[in-house]
């Protein structure tokens, strides 16, 4: 009996892989021909995409060229390229997606269903792009410029501005990229905008240094430096009367390229002039009188 049963199940199992088979064949008959031709939508669509993702590349490259022609600003030709490549690629996968079958009204429709949500988690990018409009439009710098954004004091020379978001360099060469929504929304400030930029160096003297000399040193090093412009007003005047020491100010004009070199080379000639002439450059230092006794 046991081998009865045992040989009926065998003989059952059989019959229901058999079956099984069976219906998949069926299954895989009825069904070649929309598979194949599914397969050969998919294969058209890749084709599609890879040779519209080349023609956007094209014309992006024609647009350059246009812009470059023109004279446009670097900003505005970068901020068009990365508006075009994310534009006409979206444009591409919805003519890909109605190639698949997929009707633009439902597509359309889904957006619109869709359309809160979609604000809500794109309300930090569509604020970026915001930016990047009012940035292009009202300047407040150009490629090429070197601000510092006040908010977080992130600061470098801008050399990319993208639909989203702005990189600056720094002068260590690190990359910055700061989002378009925060500039266009924080104060900043633009250390290049302007051709020319005034010198204001502190240098301070002891008091028992000769004031009259140590003024007269620092007019020659401003006259005798080459980059300090002669035609625009320049001074040296006594800033503060500090509690160690005397404060001069000294004042010129320079042109914006040239503001870091001459500030560091003047700062330098400053300090060896003061020593050749004996004039002391005090530190921070206390001195102790001891009642009854010398000083200390």
């Amino acid at each position: 009996m046991e081998e009865n049963s045992a040989a009926q199940a065998v003989e059952s199992t059989v019959e229901e892989t058999v079956q099984s088979v069976g219906q998949l064949q069926q299954f895989l008959q009825d069904r070649m021909p929309d598979m194949i031709a599914f397969g050969i939508r998919v294969l058209l669509a890749l084709l599609v995409f890879f040779a519209g993702h080349q023609l956007i590349k094209w014309v992006r490259k024609l647009v350059r060229r246009s812009m470059e022609r023109a004279g446009s600003d670097t900003g505005i030709r970068q901020f068009v390229d990365s508006l075009m490549k994310y534009g006409l690629h979206i444009l591409l996968v919805i003519l890909i997606a109605n190639s698949l079958g997929v009707e633009s009204a439902s597509v359309a429709a889904l957006l619109a269903s869709g359309g809160v949500g979609i604000s809500l988690a794109l309300q930090g990018s569509l604020s970026n792009l915001a930016g990047g409009f009012l940035i292009l439009i009202l300047k407040p710098f150009v490629v090429g410029d070197y601000i510092i954004e006040d908010t977080y004091k992130n600061e470098g020379t801008v050399t990319e501005i993208q639909i989203f978001y702005t990189r600056l360099a720094t002068v260590d060469n690190q990359t910055i990229v700061i989002p378009n929504g925060t500039l266009a929304n924080a104060s900043l400030t633009n250390m290049t905008n302007m051709d020319y930029r005034q010198l204001n160096l502190r240098v301070s003297i002891s008091y028992e240094a000769d004031l009259r000399t140590a003024k007269k040193l620092l007019e020659e090093l401003l006259l005798e430096d080459d980059c300090v412009m002669k035609e625009r007003e320049h001074n040296v005047f006594v800033d503060s009367l500090g509690e160690s020491a005397v404060v001069l100010g000294c004042r010129g004009w320079v042109r914006t390229e040239d503001y870091w070199p001459t500030r560091w080379r003047l700062l330098e000639a400053i300090k060896l002039t003061l020593d050749d002439n004996g004039i002391e450059i005090p530190y921070q230092q206390m001195n102790i009188h001891i009642k009854g006794g010398e000083k200390v």
